[in-house]
């Protein structure tokens, strides 16, 4: 049976990071199925998916390579682009589902955006309230990534050039309706 992470195993590595302040490694202890290669990068281990969260240019073209010889399903980053160029284009030649900063983050984004309106307006909104409008913020960049990302006759997104493509259009309507340009 393979290993999995459960949202218990997500519980206890938080209390261990932001309460304890412990190490990663001190996982295994916990879960002895679990490995942990010391000073190792972990994009070389078999997984369904991979999330590169920590810093830029984490994830290289060798990286990439060795996620795709191991059959990654998706890459989600959860750092300011943390893979480089030439291993993002491994993931979109693969066709694998790759998630950028830019569009995997955008959550955090909105709900800046979110608290900020709060603040100017002087209003706090109940926890359902700001679930339902999150939720609305991210199936419409969702939405835009699809429209614009989708290539080929198989439905392969590439979410990459579908939030370059959206976020641009955003930024020239709001141009134009300024009258910038």
């Amino acid at each position: 049976m393979p290993y999995s992470i459960t949202a218990d195993k997500i519980a206890w590595m938080k209390e261990l990071k932001s309460e304890r302040r412990g190490r990663i490694s001190e996982y295994v202890e916990e879960y002895s199925r679990a490995t942990y290669h010391e000073g190792e990068a972990p994009w070389r281990v078999d997984c369904d998916i991979a999330m590169p969260c920590a810093t830029q240019n984490e994830l290289d073209e060798s990286d990439a390579k060795a996620l795709v010889d191991k059959d990654v399903m998706a890459v989600c980053e959860g750092a300011n682009m943390p893979t480089t160029m030439q291993g993002m284009k491994v993931f979109q030649d693969a066709e694998i589902l790759y998630a950028p900063g830019k569009a995997a983050n955008a959550g955090g984004v909105a709900v800046s955006g979110l608290e900020m309106s709060q603040n100017s307006e002087r209003v706090s909104w109940n926890r359902e309230k700001l679930d339902d409008m999150l939720t609305e913020l991210m199936e419409d960049i969702h939405g835009k990534c699809v429209e614009h990302g989708r290539s080929g006759d198989n439905g392969h997104v590439n979410y990459a050039k579908g939030a370059n493509i959206a976020g641009f259009e955003k930024v020239a309507e709001e141009m134009l309706a300024f009258g910038v340009v």
